[in-house]
C-alpha cells in the first residue's frame, strides 16, 4: 500500500499536462459523439474499450455513416500504426511487469508514451507501479472528459465541425514541450524532415506509414551519434 501511494504521488504531477488535454479532447469526442446520436453509455464503453484518441473522434464520423468493416479496418490500421513503433521502442521499459503488461500495452497512447518516454521512475520508486499509474490516470482523465463532453453535447446547438482539431493541437503542444527539455534535437529534426519529405513524395492519404518506417530506420542507423549527442 505504501509502495502504491509513493508510486502515484511520484506519477501524477507528470500527468497533469495529459489531464488538461484529455479534459477538452475527451469533451471535443463526447460532444461529437452525442452529435452523433450516441449517449453516455456507449460514450462511457468506448472510451473504457477503444481508448484511442484520434480513432475514437474518427469513429463518431465513421459509426453515424453507412458501415463498411472492411474501410473501417483499414482506417484503424492507418490511423494507429505508429503504436507498433512505440511497441518496439518500449521492449527494454515493460520488460518483466507481469500481469500489468497487457494494460500497461492497451493504455498506450501517444501522451502516455510521451511521459513515459522522457519520465523514469524516481529513485525508490517501483517502475511497474511508476508507468501504471501514469496509464491509468491518463485513462481516467480520458473517460471523465468524454463523459463530461456527452453531458454538455445536450446542451450544445452550433455547428461542431472542427472540433476534433484539438487533437492536433495537443501533439504539438507535447512535441514543443519534448524539444524545449531535450538535450538534443537530433531525432526530432529527423522525424521533421522525413515527414515533410514522405507527405511530398507519398502525397496526403499515404504518406504516415512510409515516414514510420524511414524515422525507425534512420534513428537505427544514427542511434549511436544520437546517444552520444545526448549524453554530452
Amino acid at each position: 500500500m505504501k509502495e502504491a501511494k509513493k508510486a502515484i504521488k511520484a506519477a501524477f504531477p507528470y500527468t497533469i499536462p495529459v489531464f488538461t488535454g484529455y479534459l477538452f479532447l475527451g469533451m471535443a469526442y463526447g460532444i461529437l459523439m452525442n452529435n452523433a446520436g450516441f449517449n453516455n453509455f456507449w460514450i462511457c464503453i468506448s472510451s473504457i474499450f477503444v481508448y484511442a484518441g484520434s480513432l475514437q473522434i474518427l469513429g463518431a464520423t465513421l459509426m453515424a455513416g453507412v458501415f463498411n468493416p472492411l474501410y473501417v479496418i483499414f482506417i484503424s490500421i492507418m490511423v494507429n500504426i505508429r503504436h507498433v513503433f512505440y511497441a518496439i521502442s518500449m521492449l527494454g521499459k515493460y520488460k518483466g511487469m507481469g500481469r500489468i503488461k497487457p494494460y500497461l500495452i492497451f493504455g498506450m497512447t501517444d501522451e502516455t508514451f510521451s511521459v513515459v518516454v522522457s519520465e523514469n521512475p524516481p529513485e525508490g520508486v517501483s517502475p511497474k507501479l511508476y508507468y501504471f499509474f501514469i496509464t491509468i490516470l491518463n485513462h481516467l482523465y480520458w473517460i471523465m472528459g468524454s463523459l463530461l463532453g456527452g453531458f454538455v453535447g445536450n446542451f450544445i446547438w452550433f455547428d461542431t465541425k472542427g472540433l476534433e482539431f484539438a487533437l492536433v493541437a495537443l501533439f504539438v503542444v507535447i512535441f514543443i514541450n519534448q524539444w524545449l527539455e531535450s538535450k538534443t534535437h537530433d531525432a526530432a529534426i529527423i522525424g521533421i524532415i522525413t515527414t515533410v519529405f514522405c507527405r511530398l513524395i507519398f502525397g496526403e492519404s499515404n504518406f504516415v506509414i512510409p515516414a514510420m518506417i524511414l524515422i525507425l530506420v534512420l534513428v537505427s542507423v544514427f542511434r549511436k551519434k544520437i546517444e552520444e549527442r545526448f549524453i554530452k
